[in-house]
């Protein structure tokens, strides 16, 4: 194919990077870098403790009091936010550049996510406090600013890091967002879940705080432990990180020239075709990736009955697996290129969701009948005692793997499809493809488990996502493990 000029393919915001001279930087994180890094950190706490493992699950199984219906409402919510954030997502990301400073629209969206995180607490079983529509109106409004402050953060990462050190500044982030998730998680299980389950000399004997198991406290006291983390994680950021300069551009003509760069992306990446079926396919396997991951803990309250305990203890040990997924993504791209790592990936996501759909407490990869009063306990620990148990975690964990490979692995792909001149036009249409289907997945998701009335047929959507994906990546061409991108 041949070259494009530059000059023919629109602003130089969309295909050039002209500050290079101006924010080039260092390769070594200062105190800026670091910060930036730290508020993922304060972050990712949310997701993990709030939207998957412990109070999604909670809300689905305990205050809606029936898991299909939980499953079928919850699906619902994030059907709603996917509208939201796709509807004005990508037009905050074009116009970030023209609106100048971050963080006054940063610190908007977190002081707007603390108090409704942390009155999340009120959300009681019995609807003495929030009721269930209240509980989901809030948790739409936290959910689309988290949406937002992602958007919003990551634009901050150049100036925060330079060009030369924004690999860095985001590999701590990742770091960070895990490790963070993971103290908090187990934070949790050693002060509220553990305690009165265990004689462990090392686990209180009661939940901290005096906080009451029947009045489902120890699941509702993580909206405090997420604001909290979300709060204190964001502090260096508004403290060190530079901030980009006033440009005097109003709200209103910053959108407009935002949406007429977005026009401008799309113009430019239509000229390459490989990579525009490799953006389409990416929306349908990304976004089933992700409803793999938000409906896994709902899934498992509801079907294999776990506690907030089982929850906690497969949300740790799931967090730590997952970290070993990044490194199979980067063996296997460079063992078999990044377009057959995706291949692989998402086919051992379909093969452990398939498994996953065929367990049950009394049922075994749908075949094979368990009886756990006639089976002694597979260990002598407080969760996991079964066999379908086990067995549904270590799928759980399959999945872990080869879903965080895929983030790896798609974004290598993008750059063996793409001219490296173009590369920013790119990534911004990738970032458009992340939220164009966000809807997608929740939206199958709900209307599977109203049309028959199970959790496992809702899930199974998912499935269909994951296989289109799939096969649209057997049209594209490249993406090999030779660097050859188009020029």
């Amino acid at each position: 194919m041949e070259s494009t000029p530059a000059e023919a393919l629109g602003p130089a915001s969309v295909a050039d990077m002209p500050i290079e001279a101006e924010l080039g930087g260092s390769a070594k994180l200062n105190r800026g870098g670091i910060s930036w890094s730290i508020f993922e950190g304060g972050r990712d706490p949310y997701v993990i403790l709030m939207t998957i493992f412990v109070f999604m699950p909670y809300v689905s199984a305990t205050m809606v009091g029936d898991p299909v219906k939980g499953q079928e409402m919850i699906s619902a919510l994030q059907q709603y936010v996917g509208w939201t954030v796709f509807a004005t997502g990508p037009f905050l990301g074009a116009s970030i550049d023209k609106l100048g400073p971050r963080k006054t629209w940063l610190a908007a969206t977190v002081i707007c996510m603390v108090p409704l995180i942390g009155a999340l607490w009120f959300a009681k079983p019995d609807l003495t406090g929030l009721s269930i529509m209240a509980t989901l109106g809030i948790l739409y409004c936290v959910n689309v600013l988290f949406a937002w402050s992602e958007i919003l953060h990551n634009s901050m990462l150049i100036r925060a890091a330079g060009l030369k050190g924004a690999h860095a500044a985001s590999g701590l982030a990742l770091s960070l967002g895990n490790a963070a998730s993971v103290i908090a998680l187990a934070f949790t299980a050693w002060a509220f879940a553990l305690p009165g389950k265990v004689a462990w000399a090392w686990v209180p004997s009661h939940p901290l705080f005096g906080l009451s198991a029947a009045s489902h406290e120890p699941e509702r006291v993580v909206a405090i432990l997420a604001a909290v983390t979300l709060a204190a994680g964001s502090i260096p950021i508004f403290l060190f990180t530079p901030d980009a300069p006033k440009t005097g551009v109003p709200m209103l003509r910053a959108f407009r020239e935002g949406a007429a760069d977005l026009w401008a992306m799309l113009t430019t990446v239509r000229r390459y075709g490989d990579a525009v079926v490799y953006l389409f396919s990416r929306m349908f396997f990304f976004d089933g990736m992700n409803g793999v991951l938000f409906f896994y803990g709902v899934l498992a309250a509801g079907v294999m009955k776990w506690g907030p305990l089982d929850l906690l203890a497969s949300g740790i040990v799931g967090s730590i697996i997952a970290t070993f997924g990044g490194q199979v993504g980067r063996w296997l791209d460079h063992g078999i290129g990044p377009k057959n790592a995706l291949r692989l990936e998402i086919f051992m996501t379909i093969l452990a969701l398939t498994g996953l759909l065929g367990m049950a407490p009394d049922k075994i990869l749908y075949f094979w009948h368990y009886d756990a009063a006639a089976h002694a306990p597979v260990w002598a620990g407080p969760v996991f005692r079964t066999l379908p148990s086990l067995i549904f975690l270590v799928i759980g964990f399959t999945n872990s793997i080869f879903i965080t490979a895929q983030y790896a692995s798609a974004r290598t792909a993008l750059t063996r499809l793409t001219p490296p001149a173009q590369t920013g036009a790119f990534f911004g249409i990738y970032g458009l493809s992340g939220v164009a289907t966000a809807w997608l997945a929740p939206g199958l998701v709900n209307i599977g488990t109203r049309v028959t009335h199970s959790q496992q047929g809702g899930f199974a959507s998912i499935i269909l996502l994951l296989a289109l994906g799939l096969v649209g990546l057997l049209f594209v061409k490249g993406g090999g493990r030779k660097i050859d991108a188009p020029q």
